[in-house]
């Protein structure tokens, strides 16, 4: 995997994740809330692992695979651990449905948490980094 193929992956990410900065709504409903008080310090800690990778990337595509890698636990544990196990440690199913209400989802079940939208793609996002982050840091190719 090339730096710029890896660095793109990370910037998509870092896009996304800014609208949790701004909050972004469609109608009624919103795809996030302006979160910036709650996250604003992890947006912080991830573009600066962001432009560490682009100034020093033998230190930085490290500090990249470990904060995406902690970052994803924690999303994990957050909605995915509430969707399989219909219970978790940051509150309530039924307070985790409650405060997603009004958020675009793909899906929705009586009773049951699923992430909505915003989430989901972070989610996958953050996956695709950590994947590209382990390629680049197992097989870097020279840009050409």
């Amino acid at each position: 995997m090339t730096k710029k193929h890896f660095l793109a992956l990370q910037v998509l990410l870092l896009i996304w994740f800014f609208l949790d900065m701004i909050g972004l709504s469609v109608g009624k409903h919103y795809l996030v809330t302006q979160s910036y008080q709650e996250d604003g310090i992890f947006f912080l800690i991830y573009l600066f692992t962001v432009l560490l990778f682009v100034i020093n990337d033998n230190i930085g595509k490290w500090l990249v695979a470990t904060c995406v890698f902690l970052w994803g636990i924690v999303q994990f544990l957050s909605h995915e651990w509430y969707t399989f196990f219909n219970s978790g440690f940051m509150g309530t199913t039924a307070g985790k449905i409650r405060y997603f209400e009004y958020s675009l989802h793909w899906l929705k079940m009586n009773g049951r948490y699923i992430p909505d939208v915003y989430h989901t793609i972070l989610h996958l996002l953050i996956v695709l980094v950590l994947i590209s982050s382990i390629f680049y840091i197992k097989h870097p190719k020279k840009e050409k």
